[in-house]
Parts: structure tokens; sequence; C-alpha cells
């Protein structure tokens, strides 16, 4: 019985412990994770800022930004974002097709959320 006792105290030990490591871990909170460019001129390329705060306790270190293909281009904060501090991502589309386009941006990071997806989409017209 007693054994038990100390293998249950272990075990919410643990579990208290885990939680309490989760709470402190780096988050985002973006102004935004979807834009609609709207209709945009074939051959002018477009940009936006997804800006980003650290709601966590810990810095944000961000490993890799990228997309889902060439015509998007990410750039990124490359230096660790600190609690309440803000980043930003800029994403630019080469509108080079006239078409409808729909484009995610995969963001990997420290943060409790560690793969995280931001969004593009618009159309492309002729001029």
């Amino acid at each position: 019985m007693k054994k038990i006792l100390i293998l249950c105290a272990f075990a919410i030990g643990f579990l208290g412990l885990t939680a309490m490591s989760l709470q402190q871990q780096p988050e985002f909170k973006f102004d935004k994770e979807t834009y609609d460019f709207g209709k945009i001129p074939q051959g002018k390329p477009v940009s936006v800022d997804f800006k980003f705060t650290n709601t966590g306790e810990e810095p944000i270190i961000i490993t890799n930004v990228e997309s889902t293909c060439g015509c998007t281009v990410p750039e990124y904060t490359k230096t660790p974002i600190k609690k309440g501090e803000s980043g930003v991502i800029k994403v630019t589309y080469n509108a080079a097709a006239a078409m409808p386009f729909s484009k995610a941006i995969t963001i990997k990071s420290n943060a409790k959320t560690p793969v995280k997806s931001l969004y593009i989409k618009g159309e492309v017209i002729n001029k």
C-alpha cells in the first residue's frame, strides 16, 4: 500500500510539473491569420504583414517559415521574441498568372503550437 501511495505521489507531481511547463511556453497571438488581397493586377507583387505578439512566458524562436510554392515568399523576425514583444512575418505574392489563388504559409517554432499556418488569397486579373 505504501508503494502505491508513493507511486501516485510521483505521478501527480510529474503531471503538475508538466502542466506548469506548458503554461510557461511561448505562444503566438496574431492580429490576423488569413488575408484576402481581393483583385490584384497581373505582374504586380503584393505583400502583407502578419503581426504577432508573444503571449507566453518564454521567448519565441522561429526556426522556419515556408510557403506552398515559389510564388509566395515569406520573410520573418529571426531574433527571439520575448514575452510581450512583437514580431512580423511578411508574405509577398508574385502575381504572375491571372487566376484565383489561395496559399498557406507554415511557421515552425518552439511555441506551444509548434506548427502554425497563415493563409493568403485573392484573384489576379489581367492588366
